[in-house]
């Protein structure tokens, strides 16, 4: 599923080599945590959240025919705030 979403990233970013994905385990399941070069992150998103929202149904189907919840988090590159809000 990482290399999935790896491959798919790095096709449409303009800085590929900077495409990191993470798989961590938390309550809901599966979690892919997505970065990008800062100038990506726009395109990763996508016009009116466009791509993300199709990045995020292809993981939960992926996800489904193997039989996982699988989440997709694309992190901005903003500092996180104080309390993890």
């Amino acid at each position: 599923m990482r290399d999935l979403v790896e491959y798919v990233l790095r096709g449409i970013v303009e800085r590929p080599d900077q495409v990191r994905v993470e798989e961590l385990q938390d309550e809901r399941g599966a979690v892919l945590r997505v970065r990008v070069a800062p100038e990506d992150v726009g395109k990763v998103i996508g016009r009116g959240g466009r791509m993300a929202r199709a990045l995020r149904t292809l993981v939960r189907a992926a996800g489904t025919r193997s039989g996982r919840v699988v989440v997709l988090e694309i992190e901005d590159g903003r500092p996180k705030a104080a309390g993890g809000q």
